[in-house]
C-alpha cells in the first residue's frame, strides 16, 4: 500500500523563512509562530497519514453508489470525516461569528495539501464546502450568512457549486436552468446539471447547491445569469432541516479517478431556491467561489504528485535493478539499487526540484490573498493574475510528475497492487475541471495581461527586477540563480511584448501562442520562487543556524531547477513568437 509523510520540515522553511508570515504584520499572523504551526501541522499530518491516506485506495476501489436517491461514499470515509468536524480541520481559516478559528488562509492551505496527498477525493467534500462558504460569505445577505454558514463551517451541512450543463461547458451564456420568482421572494429552479462533484452523499445532514440559473429579464450569454441558494433539504425559521427539496440525484457519473467522491447529474424539478448576490449578477458571485477552487486545484495537482513522488524515491531506494556504471554500490546484493542510476536521478529530481518550487507558489499566493483579504490591491491583483497559471500550469506539470513517478516502478507502476495508477489516475482529472487548462491559458492572455491597464504583469516584472537588483551583491548565488531568474524574465517580457505588436493586428498570434505563454510564466514564477528560497537558504548557511544537510538539499535543488528546467522558457518564447501561422495552416476539412 502507498506511503504518504507530510513534509513538514519543508512547509515550515517557506513560511517562516521565505514568506516570513509571523511577522508580515497582517491580522492573525503574529499568532503563527514556528511552534504554533509546526503543532498544526504535525496534527494534519499525522489525521493525514493514518486515516485518510488508507481510505484512498478504498475509495478507488469501492468508489460510490446511488441507492434509493442517497449516495454512499465508501467505507470508512464517514467515520473520518466526522473526525475532520471534530477535529476543527474544516472551519480553521473560516470566520469565527459563525464557528470558524479564523487562522489565516496560508495555514488551512497548507493543511488543505496534506489533506489532498492522502486522499483528493476524499478531500474534496470539505473543500468545495470551503468554496461554497466564501460565496456566500462574500455575497449573502445577513440573513443567508446566520442561516448557513455555521453549518457548512462546521461540515454538517456541505456546499457544492453547479455551472455544467450537458449542453454548456466552459460556454455559460448557453445554459438553460431556469429561475422562476415567487410572491414570497424565492424562486422555482428547473433544470439539469453535470458533473456535479459531492453533488450528494451520507456524510452530512444537508447539502447546499449554488446553482447558476437564468431569471427573466436578464437577457442573453453571461450577463442574464444569476446565482441561488439551493439546499437539499428546506432550512425552518429555526435553523432545523425542513422537507425535502425538488433537487435529486440523476445518476453518478462512472470516471477515471476520484472514484471517492461522488460526481453527480443534478435534476432539478422547481426546487426552490434562494438569490445570493444580485440579480443577474451571478457571476460576479460564483468567481468567489471558482477564483478559490482554481487555486485549490492548483494545489491538488502538485499535492497528489507529492505522494506519488515520496513512494517512487521509496522504491527507487529499495528495487535492485543493474549495477552502477561507476562500481558497484551494493556489492553484498545481486544488483544495485535504482537509484544509483542517473536517469533515475534525473527523474526524481525532476519531481523534487517541481514540487518543492510549486509548493512556495502556492503558500505564496495563500500569502498574498491574505494580504487582499486586508485591503491590499496590489496584492489581490498578483493573485488575479497568478491564478491561471497556478490552476493551469501546476496542474499540467503536476500530472507529468505524477506519471514520472509511475515510471520509475516499470511494468509495476502499470500494476494496480503499487497505487500508481491511481494517482496518475486523479491527477489526471485537475487539468480539466475548474476551467480545462487551455481556458486558463485563454484567460491569462486575454484578459490578466491587460487587466487594469496591464499595471499587474508589469508589477510583477518590476517584482522581480527589484529582488534580482537588491541581491546582485550575493555572489553565491548570482550565477545559479539570478543571471537564470534574468533571463526567464526577459523571455516572458519578450512574449508579451510580441502579443502586444500582432495581437491587435490578428488576434490569433495571442490566442495561438496562449498555452505556451502560460508556461513560460508558470516556469519563471517557478524559478523566481526557487531565487528566494536559495537567499534564504543561504542566509541560514552563513547564520550558521544549523540543519545544514536541509540547506544544502534546497540550493542544490534549487541549481537543478535553473539548469534543468528553467531553459523552457526560450523554447516557449519561440513558439509563441512563431505566430499563428503554422497553428491555423490547415483547414478544418485537412485535420
Amino acid at each position: 500500500m502507498p506511503i504518504y509523510n507530510a513534509p513538514v520540515r519543508d512547509m515550515q522553511f517557506i513560511l517562516h523563512e521565505v514568506l516570513n508570515v509571523s511577522a508580515s504584520g497582517l491580522p492573525g499572523h503574529d499568532e503563527l509562530d514556528r511552534d504554533f504551526t509546526e503543532a498544526v501541522l504535525d496534527a494534519a499530518g499525522k489525521l493525514a497519514s493514518d486515516v485518510l491516506t488508507p481510505l484512498n485506495r478504498v475509495g478507488d476501489e469501492q468508489g460510490c453508489v446511488l441507492e434509493n436517491g442517497v449516495v454512499r461514499t465508501p467505507k470508512g470515509f464517514k467515520e473520518a470525516f466526522d473526525q475532520m468536524k471534530e477535529g476543527g480541520w474544516t472551519a480553521l481559516d473560516c470566520d469565527p461569528e459563525y464557528g470558524g478559528q479564523g487562522m489565516p488562509y496560508v495555514l488551512g492551505l497548507a493543511t488543505g495539501e496534506l489533506f489532498v496527498s492522502a486522499n483528493m477525493a476524499f478531500n474534496m467534500y470539505q473543500g468545495l464546502t470551503h468554496g461554497a462558504y466564501s460565496a456566500i460569505h462574500t455575497h449573502g445577505s445577513d440573513e443567508q450568512k446566520q442561516k448557513y454558514l455555521p453549518k457548512m463551517v462546521s461540515c454538517e451541512w456541505t456546499g457544492t457549486m453547479n455551472l455544467t450543463e450537458p449542453h454548456a461547458g466552459t460556454d455559460l451564456g448557453m445554459l438553460r436552468t431556469k429561475a422562476e420568482p415567487q410572491d414570497d421572494g424565492s424562486y422555482l429552479i428547473s433544470g439539469q446539471k453535470i458533473f456535479i462533484s459531492a453533488g450528494d452523499h451520507d456524510m452530512a445532514d444537508n447539502v447546499i447547491h449554488l446553482v447558476l440559473a437564468k431569471a427573466p429579464g436578464g437577457g442573453e450569454g453571461t450577463k442574464g445569469i444569476s446565482l441561488f441558494i439551493v439546499p437539499k433539504f428546506l432550512v425552518n425559521e429555526d435553523g432545523s432541516l425542513g422537507e425535502r427539496n425538488g433537487v435529486s440525484v440523476g445518476n453518478l457519473e462512472e470516471k477515471m479517478g476520484i472514484h471517492g467522491n461522488s460526481t453527480c447529474v443534478m435534476n432539478y424539478d422547481e426546487a426552490k431556491g434562494w438569490l445570493l448576490g444580485d440579480l443577474h449578477k451571478g457571476m460576479r458571485a460564483m468567481f468567489t467561489m471558482m477564483n478559490e477552487a482554481r487555486i485549490g486545484v492548483g494545489l491538488q495537482g502538485y499535492a497528489v504528485a507529492e505522494a506519488a513522488y515520496q513512494n517512487a524515491v521509496e522504491y527507487a531506494k529499495d528495487r535492485l535493478q543493474g549495477r552502477a556504471v561507476t562500481g558497484t554500490e551494493n556489492p553484498k546484493g545481486p544488483a544495485d539499487p535504482l537509484i544509483v542510476h542517473p536517469d533515475i536521478r534525473r527523474s526524481l529530481m525532476d519531481q523534487k526540484s517541481f514540487l518543492e518550487g510549486a509548493r512556495m507558489l502556492s503558500f505564496w499566493a495563500a500569502h498574498q490573498i491574505d494580504k487582499a483579504k486586508n485591503g491590499d490591491d496590489e496584492a489581490e491583483g498578483a493573485v488575479s493574475l497568478l491564478t491561471p497559471v497556478i490552476k493551469g500550469f501546476l496542474t499540467d506539470k503536476g500530472f507529468d510528475t505524477t506519471v514520472l513517478a509511475q515510471q520509475v516502478y516499470g511494468g509495476h507502476g502499470y500494476i494496480e497492487e503499487h497505487g500508481m495508477s491511481q494517482f496518475v489516475r486523479d491527477a489526471r482529472i485537475t487539468m480539466i475541471y475548474e476551467g480545462a487548462n487551455g481556458i486558463q491559458a485563454l484567460d491569462l492572455v486575454g484578459r490578466k495581461l491587460a487587466q487594469d491597464g496591464g499595471k499587474h504583469v508589469m508589477a510583477f516584472f518590476e517584482e522581480v527586477k527589484g529582488f534580482i537588483k537588491q541581491n546582485e551583491g550575493n555572489e553565491a548565488l548570482k550565477a545559479d540563480f539570478l543571471e537564470p531568474l534574468k533571463a526567464a524574465s526577459k523571455d516572458l517580457q519578450a512574449a508579451a511584448m510580441f502579443f502586444m505588436q500582432n495581437g491587435m493586428k490578428n488576434p490569433n498570434h495571442a490566442l495561438a501562442g496562449s498555452y505556451d505563454f502560460m508556461h513560460l510564466f508558470g516556469h519563471t514564477a517557478l524559478g523566481f520562487m526557487w531565487a528566494r528560497m536559495a537567499v534564504a537558504a543561504q542566509n541560514a548557511l552563513n547564520d550558521g543556524s544549523g540543519d545544514t544537510g536541509f540547506y544544502e538539499e534546497k540550493l542544490a535543488t534549487g541549481r537543478y531547477y535553473m539548469k534543468r528546467q528553467l531553459p523552457m522558457t526560450a523554447t516557449h518564447k519561440a513558439r509563441i513568437e512563431s505566430g499563428a501561422d503554422p497553428v491555423m495552416a490547415l483547414d478544418a476539412e485537412q485535420f
